[in-house]
Order: C-alpha cells, then sequence, then structure tokens
C-alpha cells in the first residue's frame, strides 16, 4: 500500500483532527490516527472514544488498499519540519512498518494494526433526526454560547450546549447556573421539534472547522450520538445524556429598569474599576440614576476602591446592583453591537444584556447574570 500526497496539505488536514487526541488516553491504539486507503481516497480517523474526527483526501497516486494506525504525535512533528513538497507514503500491512520519502531523505516508523482502531458508532435511523444546518448560523451559534457552559460533574447536563431544533428557529443555549446565554436564528428552521446536549469538546472543535466551511452542514442524532458532516470532515459525538433545565422560567420578563450605553465605553470601564475589586469575590456595583451609570469596587483587605461615571440612556428607577466583573466581562466581549441594553428589575433578580442592534434580522441574542449581593 502506498500513497504520494503534498506534505503541507496532509498536515493542514491532520492538525485539523489531532486537537480530538487526549493526552490521557485510556487505550494506547487512541494515540494514533487510523489511515485508510481505497480507491485513491486516504480517509484519516482521530478518536478519544467520546468523539471522533474523520477527514478524506483525494490522490492522484495512489496504489493497493488496507488500514494501519499511525503514531499521531510524531507524524504531526515530522511534517511540520518539511517545506510544502509530494512525500511518498509506503506501508507493510505485515509489519505495520511505514517508510515516508522525500527529496532528499527516507524516514521510518512503525505503526499498529489498524483492526484494533475503535469501531465508529452507527446511527439508529429508526429514531434519528436530519437537518440541514447553515455553516454560518452553525458556527455562530457555537461561538456565541459555548463560553457560558460550565465545569460541573455533579450536572453533566450544564457542560454542553443545548440545541433546540423547532418549526420556527433553532435555539442555542449555554448556561453555569451563574451567566446564561440563549441564541436563536430564524433562519434555520427543523421540520420534527428535537433538542440535544453538544458537549463543550466537540463543540469547540466543530467552531474551529465551520471557520473554513462554505457549505450547509448535514446534522443528524438520536438518542445517544450526533453526526456531523462538512464538505472535509466528519465529526461524530456521544451526546450528554439528561434533561437540560427549563431555562425560559429563569429569564425575568417585567424588567421596568432599562439602560442603553456604548460597549465599549463600558467593557474598559468595568476592566479598570474591577482591578480594584476583592480578588476572591470581583464585586463591583453599579448604580444608577438620570442617565448616569456609577460603577465601583473596593477591596477593605488592602484599603483600595475605584468609582467612574459613564453616561447613558436609562429609564426606570434609582437603582444599585452589584454583579461579578469576570462574568460581565465574558458576556460584552460576546455581543457585538456598538451599544448594549442593560435590562433590570430588583438587585435580587437576574440582569438581561442584549445587543442594541442586531447583526440581521434573523439573530435573537440574550444573555443572562445573576447578581451579587451588595453587602455580603
Amino acid at each position: 500500500m502506498k500513497f504520494v500526497v503534498s506534505s503541507t496539505e496532509l498536515l493542514s488536514h491532520l492538525n485539523a483532527i489531532s486537537k480530538v487526541i487526549s493526552s490521557k488516553n485510556t487505550l494506547p491504539i487512541l494515540d494514533n490516527y487510523l489511515f485508510q486507503l481505497e480507491d485513491n481516497r486516504l480517509t484519516v480517523t482521530a478518536s478519544d472514544l467520546e468523539s471522533t474526527l474523520i477527514t478524506s483526501l483525494e490522490l492522484d497516486n495512489a496504489e493497493g488498499k488496507g488500514d494501519i494506525a499511525v503514531p499521531a504525535k510524531l507524524l504531526n512533528d515530522t511534517l511540520k519540519e518539511f517545506p510544502d513538497q509530494p512525500l511518498t507514503f509506503k506501508f507493510d500491512l505485515e509489519t505495520f512498518g511505514i517508510d515516508i520519502y522525500s527529496d532528499n531523505g527516507k524516514f521510518s516508523i512503525v505503526g499498529q494494526d489498524g483492526d484494533e482502531f475503535p469501531q465508529l458508532p452507527e446511527l439508529n435511523e429508526a429514531s434519528a433526526s436530519t437537518i440541514q444546518v447553515p455553516h454560518d448560523v452553525l458556527q455562530s451559534g457555537i461561538q456565541r454560547t459555548l463560553f457560558a457552559t460550565a465545569d460541573d460533574e455533579l450536572r453533566p447536563v450544564m457542560n454542553g450546549i443545548f440545541m433546540e431544533l423547532g418549526s420556527d428557529d433553532l435555539t442555542f443555549v449555554a448556561s453555569d447556573a451563574h451567566k446564561l446565554v440563549r441564541y436563536k436564528r430564524a433562519d434555520a428552521k427543523a421540520e420534527v421539534e428535537s433538542s440535544f446536549i453538544l458537549p463543550k469538546k466537540p463543540a469547540a472543535l466543530l467552531k474551529n472547522l465551520l471557520l473554513k466551511e462554505d457549505y450547509d452542514v448535514k446534522l443528524q442524532f438520536d438518542e445517544k450520538n450526533a453526526f456531523f458532516n462538512l464538505s472535509n470532515y466528519k465529526l461524530i459525538c456521544r451526546l450528554v445524556e439528561g434533561n437540560y433545565p427549563a431555562y425560559n422560567s429563569v429569564i425575568p420578563t417585567n424588567n421596568q429598569n432599562k439602560l442603553t450605553v456604548d460597549r465599549l465605553e463600558f467593557y474598559n470601564t468595568i476592566k479598570r474599576v474591577s482591578v480594584f475589586a476583592n480578588q476572591a469575590s470581583n464585586l463591583i456595583k453599579f448604580h444608577i440614576q438620570d442617565n448616569q451609570l456609577v460603577i465601583s469596587a473596593q477591596d477593605v483587605d488592602f484599603s483600595i476602591s475605584a468609582v467612574e461615571r459613564i453616561k447613558c440612556q436609562y429609564e426606570g428607577e434609582e437603582i444599585e446592583i452589584g454583579f461579578k466583573s469576570t462574568f460581565l466581562l465574558e458576556i460584552l466581549s460576546n455581543i457585538t453591537s456598538s451599544e448594549v441594553r442593560v435590562e433590570l428589575s430588583d438587585p435580587t433578580r437576574a440582569g438581561l444584556l442584549l445587543p442594541a442592534e442586531k447583526d440581521f434580522d434573523e439573530e435573537d441574542v440574550l444573555m443572562l447574570l445573576m447578581p451579587m449581593m451588595i453587602n455580603a
């Protein structure tokens, strides 16, 4: 079995799928790529059991067919050192010896039996759902929500993005119980209403792959796994089991206090003032009255404090409320509009942060942050 391939093209594909490989694999075979050659097509698979990434390349020059496991780190480290040039790979499927020929040399490594690589999960056709999702919708949905997912061993359902497919829109939700993001897109719909929880790691892998994608993504899922088919890649991942919390019930609806402020000025002010906040709590206080927002922080232990005022448009009663600055900065950095709208009801209920203007009509972004006790 042999083939010729461009060093940079192969490395580009391997770099994209190598991120799925865990540094602490329970099976030694998972430290390898699975190379499969058939009919001038090379298919390369990487997996950590929970998630599997598959890529394929069309080859002009190939002989034979078969599969073999190739050490991933060694191959990546080798390919990085080559300038762009054709490389010839020769495989001995009896001894699992691999020879790589360049313009000026030969490099020999030892692979493993490809049959030892775990079998791919198969879609349960009887219970499966299929939808074509625009690549930009999927990329935006993951990008806007991924930062709000939790790392909670006791509640694994919070450790992923809840994807809700409806007849009117596609909704992405993430929350860590302190902050919540709901991102809706009316330009993506499903014929049958369904939902699943996409784990954090495959979501992050998918986000990077979608940046290079130009076509709709075919999404299929059953009760255990999701299959994302891109033009050059396929991602298979095990879904998070369990029911996602009823997130709509925590979104306050009667918010009579409404503030509109320049997002960048708001962000930079919070960043400066938060330097003076208590390092354990990161508490900053807002005092809003008469089109003026006063942001303050203090650390009693070190006798330091900071106060800054910024102008805003405000409708509502005088209010004082506290938030964790690190969460607030995360949320503001994930809103793209030039102005942000903050809706508050009282100091004990969650505050909503919304873009003052949408990037486009089909988009609906809502970010929620729980307040902190000011006198704690």
